[in-house]
This record gives structure tokens, C-alpha cells and sequence, in this order.
């Protein structure tokens, strides 16, 4: 592979004023987003679980363009993420959605409500290998989001793939991990990310990319001959 010099890389850097400028020209958020987003930021230094908007507003749009029916959430925090997913389900889709926090998910039910969703979200509280484990076997997931414990995310994708149908999407989200994934003496989260997307790079079931998206972002594909 022809490696590209660093300098010659189209990367911009992401100021705030750059930043301001790529959500002012995104989908803007609902007054729903907008009170949810308010209500997570008061939980404190655990606000940084939630989704921004801009990814919020692609999952939307990968949901759309996959046609989704079936979604699968593992970690729902405090739903905005899920709120994002069901919005872009096709009619009569569900989100199945899994988290262990009563708390927190009381929040997100909150929002779907006043949203009008709700009834597209199926909440499953407990613990998430159990939930995906319990799961039919068959082959029918259109799309999955993976934002859950960062050491069992390799267990998540060895579960969930199978029921992936062909072409259908899982994307799982902080896979740079506050930019520590790469360092030589990474432990905890990093280490374990890093594991995990080298299992992603060697799966031949699926083709993927790994996009900088807010803490880092990869979508990979089921392949139709899998």
C-alpha cells in the first residue's frame, strides 16, 4: 500500500468555528432534540455518552437508506441516538434498544413519548449480552448500532453479524477512542476498541470503514455472499 504523507492528507482540522459551521448546514434538531440534549448535558461529565447531532442525523439517514425495519441498539443511554434511529425506520420497523440503567432510560422514554415513537421502540432493560444472546437466530437485522461496554463489543459483533441479513449495516461507534487507540501501552477501553477493530479488519463476512465521526464511527456492510 502507497502510504500518502501526512501533510498532503485532506484533513481539515475541526475548530469550533468549523464545527458551528458543519451543524449549521446539518438537518437542525427538533424541539425534542433539543430539551433532550438539554436534560443529558445537566447529568454532568456522563453527558459525553450522548450522541452529538451530527451523528444522530446520519444514523437517521443510514437507517433510511437501508430501508430499515429491524433495528438493533445495544446502549441506549439516555435515547437519543434510538429517537434518531426510529425516525428513520420504514413503516410498521422496530428499534430494539438495551440498556441496564432504569435512570437513564426513563429520561429517553420520556422523549420518545412526547415524539410520538415510543410504540417503534422496544426497551429491554438488563444486561446487554444477555439481550443480544436471547435474540432469534435468524438472519433478518437490518441495522445495528453498537455503543455499549467498550470490552464486550467484540462479543456483541460476533453475535449480531450472523443475524445481520445480507447488506444490512452495523456500526458501532467509538472506535478511536479519545484518540488512544493507536498508543503502544493502551489499556481498558483503549486497549479493548483496538482489539475490536482489528477482529472488524479481519472478518471477511463484512467490508467496512472507519470514519472520524465525532469519537470515531466504522459502518460496516454484511456482504450478500456471506
Amino acid at each position: 500500500m502507497t502510504e500518502t504523507p501526512y501533510d498532503e492528507l485532506k484533513t481539515v482540522p475541526l475548530t469550533r468555528e468549523v464545527y458551528d459551521y458543519l451543524l449549521g448546514q446539518a438537518e437542525p434538531p427538533t424541539p425534542v432534540q433539543r430539551r433532550l440534549a438539554a436534560q443529558t448535558h445537566a447529568l454532568g461529565p456522563l453527558a459525553s455518552m450522548r450522541v452529538p447531532h451530527e451523528q444522530a442525523t446520519l444514523l437517521t439517514l443510514l437507517a433510511r437508506l437501508v430501508n430499515a425495519r429491524r433495528i438493533v441498539e445495544v446502549g441506549t443511554f439516555t435515547g437519543y441516538s434510538t429517537l434518531a434511529l426510529a425516525t428513520g425506520l420504514a413503516p410498521g420497523g422496530t428499534v430494539l434498544t438495551c440498556d441496564t440503567s432504569e435512570e437513564w432510560t426513563s429520561i429517553a422514554r420520556a422523549a420518545w413519548r412526547e415524539a410520538d415513537v415510543e410504540d417503534r421502540i422496544d426497551l429491554r432493560l438488563g444486561p446487554a449480552l444477555e439481550t443480544v444472546t436471547a435474540l432469534p437466530t435468524r438472519s433478518d437485522i437490518d441495522l445495528v448500532f453498537l455503543d455499549a461496554d467498550k470490552p464486550h463489543y467484540r462479543h456483541y459483533w460476533d453475535l449480531l453479524v450472523p443475524r445481520l441479513r445480507p447488506g444490512g449495516l452495523l456500526i458501532a461507534d467509538n472506535v478511536l477512542w479519545k484518540g488512544q487507540v493507536h498508543l503502544p501501552d493502551a489499556t481498558g477501553n483503549a486497549l479493548a476498541v483496538r482489539e475490536f477493530n482489528a477482529h472488524v479488519r479481519a472478518d471477511p463476512r463484512v467490508e467496512s470503514v472507519m470514519l472520524p465521526v465525532a469519537d470515531g464511527l466504522t459502518i460496516a456492510r454484511k456482504r450478500s455472499d456471506t
